[in-house]
């Protein structure tokens, strides 16, 4: 969430409910004192993903940037 910019605070429990319902996974690594989070997204999150975005590049195609 750091890469991205995003506030942990307001977006933890996004995350969390995701890890519930199976679209991510969560690896803890530990760094000195501190605990790393790393979310990764899962097989079921790579299918749905491909079953929502597939469907809507189709519809709505990306133009090429030249």
């Amino acid at each position: 969430m750091s890469i991205c910019g995003l506030n942990n605070a307001k977006h933890k429990g996004i995350l969390d409910d995701m890890i519930e319902k199976g679209i991510l996974s969560l690896e803890k690594e530990p760094w000195g004192n501190k605990v790393i989070l790393k979310y990764k997204i899962s097989e079921k999150g790579i299918r749905i993903m491909k079953e929502v975005l597939d469907p809507y590049e189709e519809l709505f195609p990306r133009e090429d940037k030249k």
